[in-house]
């Protein structure tokens, strides 16, 4: 069945777009919106790649999956988030080392576990301050390019249905504790979790296995780009040799 009528409506006012604002973003008429809502038109390959990149989905899910039953309830996740401010009552940004991670699992509701972690604060515009962030650090090739042991910035998220799909989350959750994946939904309230590294394969879980919800924003890395190997600036070589000879030969 095709639920693109469905899901451009549904998208559209849940992204709270009137039809001219959609017509807009897309580079076609007000009357042509009108038209894919009511089934009246279908909209070329072209307003299709927009439209999917736009609603932050793909062709594939806005044609055959019904995305309004898919999305999760909106309510909030089943605890208080405890935190940890300073003398000024500026709340700090606790970390997560690796070897905290195991802990996290049975502490992070926990006042005195949180307050325990090492903890900062960092002034920068990037940083909302009516935000809460924590910093976990992640081990592990599951999601190259990210290296192993960075150190993920991440703002907490109190409700499912703030989630966007495809973006990646650091998830507390009850079965295997803090795991770091691309968040998709699926029908029966259930969410497909996947690596970036095709190596690994996606799995789902139930909505009621996550405890804790964080987006990730941000990495902090020491591991610093390797150089070009030989074979590589060799290639590289051979191709600004390539590009300057047609240079030379289009002043010809």
């Amino acid at each position: 069945m095709n639920y693109l009528v469905h899901n451009i409506k549904y998208l559209r006012r849940k992204h709270h777009w009137t039809q001219q604002q959609l017509a807009d973003e897309l580079a076609v008429k007000r009357a042509l919106i009108g038209s894919y809502e009511e089934g009246r038109a279908t909209p070329k390959i072209p307003v299709l790649q927009r439209l999917a990149a736009l609603l932050e989905s793909t062709i594939d899910r806005l044609l055959d999956t019904p995305l309004e039953t898919q999305q999760p309830q909106n309510k909030p996740l089943p605890r208080v988030l405890p935190i940890v401010v300073d003398q000024n009552n500026e709340e700090l940004i606790p970390i997560v080392p690796v070897k905290a991670s195991a802990g996290y699992l049975n502490g992070f509701a926990d006042p005195e576990y949180v307050e325990a972690l090492p903890r900062f604060y960092m002034p920068i515009p990037e940083l909302s301050r009516t935000a809460t962030y924590r910093v976990f650090q992640i081990r592990g090739d599951s999601m190259l390019p990210i290296a192993p042991d960075s150190y993920v910035f991440c703002e907490y998220i109190s409700e499912l249905n703030e989630m966007k799909e495809g973006q990646p989350y650091l998830l507390i959750t009850k079965e295997e504790g803090l795991v770091y994946k691309r968040v998709f939904f699926k029908a029966g309230n259930r969410l497909l979790l996947k690596s970036d590294n095709a190596a690994y394969e996606s799995y789902s879980i139930e909505m009621g296995q996550v405890l804790e919800l964080w987006k990730a924003i941000g990495v902090l890395s020491f591991e610093l780009p390797k150089p070009e190997t030989s074979e590589a600036a060799h290639i590289s070589a051979v191709l600004n040799e390539v590009k300057e000879e047609i240079r030379k030969l289009r002043k010809v």
